[in-house]
């Protein structure tokens, strides 16, 4: 049973100097602060708990970087959009094992230590399902496994190309699947995840562009007691596109028509009126967002301060992947809102409290119950109980070094970046040391041969 000693972690209760940390299998069995190290602890100064990345599509890594050239007509994430269906081609079952392992590396190495996976990619390259239709979710497993991330497998019904039940496109026909056939990759990807330590699954319409009400009834019910993820008003396009649709913004629909609570988890909001920001705060559920992604795709500016003065939770994602890391979100998160308000400081609520930590503590709250690691007492953070999910800070990085309490988050978060993260556990397991994944070199190797045959067609 490996035991930890730091000299300063970040527990549920606030900063602790000298704390004993036991770990058994995949959680953690003790805690105890004021203690001096013992012989054969491992010891670390600076200890904190990992982040949920409460959305991604992992696959999405591979095309980071190869859409930032403007074409003939204003660039948007429509046009975005078809340079993904472009790029996603060729991808073979192996091939997004190899991308999303390396994302899921790059996670852990950033400070997340558990992925919600919103996975629609589901079948051949020419829209037919696989033999076995969760094929693409056993990759999706695969890499988790063998990357040694947390994984919550959310499997993403997209039926319809828009609104009102619009034909699939043909850069679609590798999403798409009717109830039936969702039926089946639900079960495929219950046993996919099947024998990964801390796995879950969770349920996810696509948006109400894929999604028609009743197929959303039938959904809701497939998912019971687990994690209802969903896209909405990402776009304004989406938005005015809803309104003809149904008179309703999307977000408004959703609050009307689906019993908002706490399972579920709203992608972006990122245009919502302020009734809605308020409803959707009182609902208890999540928002979702991704702010590095946002930005690189155009999508606009969240009602941040708003929300979370109405009582908002809210968690982060990386979404496209297009960078990954806990500090580059939040700091997006943050920098936005001040952009937005011309002033500082604007998501922390009062006089004298850290930005920093009030972001990371909404942010580990807010993706655990995203994410479904709250259920049946679960808890988050350094706590008896918990996935033992820990990251090691670099005392004497420059951002770092003299720093105290959550002078320690705000340096890391705005000023250290992915570089202050030194040792990383998730599930009771090292996977990251030095600030590299054990097994960074070879993930590597894999990604640079699929993105050599992508490059190549």
């Amino acid at each position: 049973m490996p035991t930890l000693h730091f000299e300063r972690a970040l527990l549920p209760t606030g900063w602790a100097e000298d704390v004993r940390m036991a770990l058994e299998g995949a959680r953690i069995s003790s805690v105890t602060a004021g203690v001096a190290p013992q012989t054969g602890d491992e010891r670390h100064v600076i200890g904190v708990p990992g982040l949920a990345n409460l959305h991604s599509h992992a696959f999405q890594r591979g095309m980071a970087g190869l859409a930032e050239r403007r074409g003939p007509a204003t660039d948007s994430f429509w046009t975005w959009r078809e340079e993904m269906y472009r790029f996603l081609r060729v991808l073979d079952p192996e091939d997004v094992q190899a991308i999303a392992a390396l994302s899921y590396a790059e996670m852990l190495e950033g400070g997340f230590t558990r992925v919600g996976e919103f996975h629609y990619l589901h079948h051949d390259v020419d829209g037919r399902p696989y033999g076995d239709i969760a094929e693409m979710a056993q990759s999706i497993a695969g890499a988790a496994r063998g990357v040694g991330i947390g994984l919550t497998l959310l499997p993403c019904f997209y039926a319809h190309g828009g609104l009102g039940g619009l034909p699939p496109v043909e850069g679609q026909r590798r999403f798409i699947n009717g109830i039936d056939g969702f039926a089946r990759l639900l079960d495929g990807s219950r046993r996919a995840i099947a024998g990964i330590e801390g796995a879950n699954l969770g349920v996810a319409p696509h948006s109400l562009r894929a999604v028609m009400p009743d197929e959303m009834v039938e959904l809701r019910e497939m998912a019971g007691e687990m994690p209802i993820h969903i896209h909405a008003a990402e776009q304004i396009k989406e938005v005015d596109d809803c309104i003809a649709w149904s008179g309703k913004r999307p977000v408004e629909w959703l609050l009307d028509t689906q019993e908002i609570d706490a399972r579920w988890c709203l992608i972006h909001t990122t245009h919502m009126t302020a009734e809605e920001t308020r409803r959707l705060a009182r609902s208890g559920a999540i928002a979702g967002l991704c702010p590095v992604t946002e930005a690189n795709l155009g999508d606009g500016l969240f009602n941040g301060r708003d929300f979370l003065e109405a009582g908002g939770r809210l968690g982060v994602g990386t979404d496209s992947n297009v960078q990954i890391g806990v500090a580059l979100e939040l700091r997006q998160l943050e920098y936005a809102q001040r952009l937005k308000m011309a002033l500082r400081n604007v998501m922390v609520p009062g006089e004298g409290q850290s930005t920093g930590r009030y972001l990371f503590d909404a942010a580990l709250q807010g993706g655990a119950q995203a994410l479904g690691q709250l259920r049946d007492g679960g808890v988050a953070g350094l706590a008896v109980g918990a996935f033992a999910d820990i990251v090691t800070l670099d005392a004497m990085h420059p951002a770092l070094v003299h720093r105290r309490g959550d002078q320690i988050i705000d340096g890391w978060l705005f000023a250290g970046g992915e570089a202050v993260i030194d040792t990383v556990w998730c599930l009771g397991a090292k996977r990251v040391t030095g600030g590299r994944h054990i097994e960074r070199e070879r993930l590597r190797a894999a990604f640079a041969r699929v993105i050599a045959k992508v490059l190549a067609t």
